[in-house]
């Protein structure tokens, strides 16, 4: 079987064709980043504002601080996962060229292990050579990347779309115990705070565990102790001091 050394026109416009269209784990991914922006924006937000809170009652103060934590959490998150999903990107495109490479070099090692992977999955040895065969006439790189890395050719994971999903999810889910505390005044002001930062915990908790088709409850209740936590830690580091 001859192999050219780069894509072939139908293997290139097949991923150009790719590309257009997300992936599940594409989309996961982005939401994946959304949900953790919005539970860190929520904790680190309510976090200070207790903390600073406990030390202080100066009420302009304690806003400013929340305001100021709110916006550094989001870029620090955003910053994160472009930078995280970044390296996994260009992890997954030195994939592709050693596997290029690999087709060029190594043709039957490569029908080997299609071939191996279909006779795993039940399927004969005759017929899963015949089935190498055709794939590995067709779309060579395509086929291996499914086969050995469940990668599907075009599809890279984009930091722009992560790094925007956790920036905008941490500023509204910090702003959550931030407007309770600038809105409701008095003696309620910090219980509305910690109702706030329990409906918002809530809210991620329960959004990540329908993402992942996990228990919803247990995820739900879970934040909600993780951010009641969150709040009495802090809150006792502000008495401290």
């Amino acid at each position: 079987m001859l192999l050219v050394a780069s894509l072939d026109e139908g293997e290139y416009t097949m991923e150009k064709k790719n590309s257009i269209k997300m992936t599940m784990d594409e989309r996961l991914n982005t939401i994946r980043a959304g949900v953790l922006g919005a539970n860190d924006g929520v904790l680190t937000v309510v976090g200070v504002l207790f903390s600073v809170a406990a030390a202080t009652n100066n009420h302009f103060a304690i806003f400013i601080a929340g305001l100021s934590d709110l916006l550094a959490c989001a870029l620090s998150m955003a910053s994160g996962e472009y930078a995280s999903v970044s390296s996994q990107t260009d992890s997954e495109k030195v994939v592709v060229a050693k596997e290029q490479q690999l087709l060029n070099d190594d043709i039957a090692g490569q029908k080997r292990i299609v071939t191996n992977f279909y006779v795993d999955r039940g399927v004969s040895q005759h017929t899963a050579e015949k089935i190498a065969d055709e794939l590995l006439t067709k779309k060579p790189l395509e086929t291996v990347l499914s086969v050995k890395y469940d990668f599907t050719l075009g599809h890279y994971m984009n930091p722009w779309s992560a790094a925007w999903s956790s920036l905008f999810s941490a500023a509204i889910g910090g702003i959550f115990p931030l407007a309770a505390l600038v809105f409701v005044t008095g003696h309620y002001q910090f219980v509305a705070t910690i109702g706030a930062t329990v409906f918002a915990v809530g809210l991620t908790g329960f959004l990540s565990a329908k993402i992942s088709n996990g228990l919803i409850k247990r995820a739900i209740i879970r934040n909600i102790i993780i951010g009641l936590v969150t709040v009495a830690i802090h809150f006792g580091i502000g008495k401290l001091f």
